[in-house]
Protein backbone atom coordinates (compact mmCIF):
# COMPACT_ATOMS: atom_id res chain seq x y z
CA UNK A 1 0.00 0.00 0.00
CA UNK A 2 0.99 3.63 -0.43
CA UNK A 3 -0.55 7.05 0.06
CA UNK A 4 -1.95 8.36 -3.24
CA UNK A 5 -3.26 11.81 -2.37
CA UNK A 6 -4.78 14.13 0.20
CA UNK A 7 -8.03 15.84 -0.81
CA UNK A 8 -8.85 19.44 0.11
CA UNK A 9 -12.15 21.14 -0.73
CA UNK A 10 -11.51 24.63 -2.10
CA UNK A 11 -13.81 27.59 -2.67
CA UNK A 12 -11.96 29.26 -5.56
CA UNK A 13 -10.13 26.72 -7.70
CA UNK A 14 -8.20 29.32 -9.71
CA UNK A 15 -6.86 30.99 -6.53
CA UNK A 16 -5.93 27.61 -5.07
CA UNK A 17 -4.20 26.46 -8.26
CA UNK A 18 -2.24 29.72 -8.36
CA UNK A 19 -1.15 29.22 -4.75
CA UNK A 20 -0.04 25.61 -5.12
CA UNK A 21 1.66 26.09 -8.51
CA UNK A 22 2.97 29.67 -8.45
CA UNK A 23 3.63 30.14 -4.72
CA UNK A 24 4.62 26.60 -3.66
CA UNK A 25 6.02 25.54 -7.03
CA UNK A 26 3.93 22.40 -7.58
CA UNK A 27 2.78 21.32 -11.03
CA UNK A 28 -0.81 20.90 -12.16
CA UNK A 29 -0.84 17.19 -12.98
CA UNK A 30 -4.42 16.86 -14.20
CA UNK A 31 -7.75 18.63 -14.06
CA UNK A 32 -11.19 17.23 -14.86
CA UNK A 33 -14.63 18.81 -14.81
CA UNK A 34 -17.63 16.65 -13.89
CA UNK A 35 -20.70 18.63 -15.10
CA UNK A 36 -23.22 16.01 -14.00
CA UNK A 37 -21.81 16.06 -10.46
CA UNK A 38 -21.12 19.82 -10.57
CA UNK A 39 -17.52 19.58 -9.39
CA UNK A 40 -13.94 19.82 -10.66
CA UNK A 41 -10.94 17.81 -9.49
CA UNK A 42 -7.42 19.17 -9.93
CA UNK A 43 -4.33 17.25 -8.84
CA UNK A 44 -1.11 19.09 -7.96
CA UNK A 45 2.27 17.88 -6.80
CA UNK A 46 6.02 17.91 -7.15
CA UNK A 47 6.22 14.51 -8.83
CA UNK A 48 4.00 12.44 -11.05
CA UNK A 49 1.29 10.55 -9.21
CA UNK A 50 2.96 7.23 -9.94
CA UNK A 51 6.08 8.43 -8.10
CA UNK A 52 4.66 10.06 -4.97
CA UNK A 53 1.71 11.42 -3.06
CA UNK A 54 -0.09 14.50 -4.44
CA UNK A 55 -2.87 16.88 -3.40
CA UNK A 56 -6.35 16.68 -4.87
CA UNK A 57 -8.13 20.03 -4.94
CA UNK A 58 -11.89 19.48 -5.12
CA UNK A 59 -14.07 22.41 -6.19
CA UNK A 60 -17.80 21.85 -5.75
CA UNK A 61 -19.46 24.33 -8.07
CA UNK A 62 -21.41 27.04 -6.29
CA UNK A 63 -19.67 26.63 -2.93
CA UNK A 64 -17.31 29.50 -2.15
CA UNK A 65 -16.19 28.69 1.41
CA UNK A 66 -15.83 25.73 3.76
CA UNK A 67 -15.50 25.43 7.52
CA UNK A 68 -12.14 23.76 8.14
CA UNK A 69 -13.23 22.06 11.35
CA UNK A 70 -11.13 21.37 14.40
CA UNK A 71 -9.70 18.02 13.31
CA UNK A 72 -7.60 19.19 10.34
CA UNK A 73 -3.94 19.77 11.16
CA UNK A 74 -1.67 20.48 8.22
CA UNK A 75 0.19 19.15 5.21
CA UNK A 76 3.97 18.97 5.66
CA UNK A 77 6.53 19.78 2.97
CA UNK A 78 10.28 19.23 3.28
CA UNK A 79 12.41 22.20 2.20
CA UNK A 80 16.17 22.70 2.00
CA UNK A 81 16.05 26.05 3.84
CA UNK A 82 12.87 27.09 5.68
CA UNK A 83 14.05 30.71 6.04
CA UNK A 84 14.65 31.05 2.28
CA UNK A 85 11.39 29.22 1.52
CA UNK A 86 9.41 31.72 3.65
CA UNK A 87 11.07 34.65 1.92
CA UNK A 88 10.31 33.17 -1.51
CA UNK A 89 6.70 32.36 -0.58
CA UNK A 90 6.14 35.94 0.67
CA UNK A 91 7.71 37.37 -2.51
CA UNK A 92 5.18 35.33 -4.52
CA UNK A 93 2.25 36.69 -2.51
CA UNK A 94 1.89 33.78 -0.09
CA UNK A 95 0.92 34.16 3.56
CA UNK A 96 3.44 33.00 6.18
CA UNK A 97 1.67 32.43 9.50
CA UNK A 98 4.70 31.24 11.48
CA UNK A 99 8.15 32.41 10.46
CA UNK A 100 10.95 29.86 10.19
CA UNK A 101 12.65 28.90 13.43
CA UNK A 102 13.24 25.98 15.76
CA UNK A 103 10.13 24.18 16.98
CA UNK A 104 9.26 24.53 20.67
CA UNK A 105 11.40 22.21 22.73
CA UNK A 106 13.43 21.01 19.75
CA UNK A 107 15.94 21.92 17.09
CA UNK A 108 14.00 21.11 13.92
CA UNK A 109 13.44 24.30 11.93
CA UNK A 110 9.82 24.69 10.84
CA UNK A 111 7.50 27.35 9.45
CA UNK A 112 3.82 27.51 8.51
CA UNK A 113 2.08 29.03 5.51
CA UNK A 114 -1.61 29.23 4.70
CA UNK A 115 -3.38 28.60 1.40
CA UNK A 116 -6.29 30.77 0.14
CA UNK A 117 -8.85 28.59 1.97
CA UNK A 118 -6.98 28.71 5.28
CA UNK A 119 -5.40 25.26 5.12
CA UNK A 120 -2.07 25.18 6.96
CA UNK A 121 1.09 23.88 5.27
CA UNK A 122 4.12 23.17 7.43
CA UNK A 123 7.58 23.66 5.99
CA UNK A 124 10.15 21.37 7.63
CA UNK A 125 13.80 22.16 6.99
CA UNK A 126 15.88 19.20 5.85
CA UNK A 127 18.32 18.06 8.52
CA UNK A 128 22.07 18.01 8.00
Amino acid sequence: MRILHTMLRVGDLDKSLAFYTEVLGMRLLRRNDYPEGKFTLAFVGYTDEKDGAVIELTHNWGIEKYELGSAYGHIALEVDDAYAACAEIKSRGGKVTREAGPMKGGTTVIAFVEDPDGYKIELIQKKG
